[in-house]
């Protein structure tokens, strides 16, 4: 059977826990499960199974390391800038404004309080 987003889970390691859950409240106003897995904590984003999407988590562990380089991460939301004006406040850093990409809505870029490089993606 052919899955048109094969996307199903995703993780953003942390150093500091309780910083980064500070941080993606304060941008993304969510509220975390926690879950503890052997030796790493897991904070857990909202998810409802009825809709479409993937969901993930934070995750503080041994073999867990933020980082700047390789896989981002977009959330989508309703409007980039309104997001991206919470990120300094919040303890991240933007290193890309609300850019547009043409027919398929913005993207902003930043990076969160533990130096994970993250995208966020709008229509308007």
């Amino acid at each position: 059977m052919f899955n048109p987003n094969p996307v199903g889970w995703f993780e953003i390691a942390v150093t500091d826990m309780q910083r980064a859950r500070h941080f993606y409240h304060h941008v993304f106003a969510v509220e975390f499960d926690m879950l503890e897995m052997g030796t790493d904590t897991m904070a857990m984003f909202p998810f409802d199974h009825s809709t479409p999407g993937s969901s993930g988590a934070l995750v503080q562990g041994p073999d867990y390391e933020p980082c700047d380089k390789g896989t981002m991460v977009y959330f989508e939301c309703a409007d980039v800038a309104t997001l991206l004006a919470k990120v300094e406040h919040g303890g991240g850093k933007l290193l890309l404004g609300k850019t547009s990409i043409g027919e398929h809505g913005f993207i902003g870029v930043f990076l969160d309080s533990e130096g994970n490089k993250v995208g966020m993606h709008s229509q308007q």
